[in-house]
């Protein structure tokens, strides 16, 4: 069953606002996951227990020297078909996890956060691993030189 649109629009702006791309569709993830360069892709949800932290934690990560080149996100319990290709293709061999946060380098997964990593974090520790693993496999971005 599918949340209701009007409820996770909010959660949705959250990260939209800071620049991620929502992907709907099987066809969209691997239009966006093949792309060269460091990809995030958040999991997002409505979790209050993790996501109401990993969202706010995502977003002040990106504040930060180095950061990826792409900004992704796929909404379980929404965009279904979507998470569920990201899960079965990019993400195989990982345990299902919403909300969760991972990293891929050229379309390969180099890191992953999941949901419990993020219950019971702060949004700032969330954000300083999330910056740890940018500090590593980022390069620094025109708007921080």
């Amino acid at each position: 069953m599918q949340y209701d649109p009007l409820l996770v629009q909010p959660m949705r702006e959250e990260l939209t606002r800071a620049g991620f791309e929502e992907l709907h569709t099987p066809e969209q993830v691997d239009a966006a996951l093949t792309k060269s360069g460091v990809s995030l892709l958040v999991v997002n949800s409505v979790c209050g227990c993790a996501a109401g932290s990993m969202r706010p934690g995502v977003v002040n990560s990106l504040v930060n020297e180095k950061k990826p080149d792409h900004l992704f996100t796929v909404f379980a319990g929404q965009d279904t078909e979507a998470t569920q290709y990201v899960r079965d293709t990019y993400l195989a061999g990982q345990p299902p996890s919403s909300p969760s946060i991972a990293l891929f380098n050229n379309g390969t997964l180099i890191g992953m956060i999941h949901r419990y990593q993020i219950e019971g974090r702060f949004p700032e520790a969330i954000s300083q691993a999330l910056k740890g693993a940018y500090d590593e496999f980022c390069v620094p971005t025109a708007d921080a030189v």
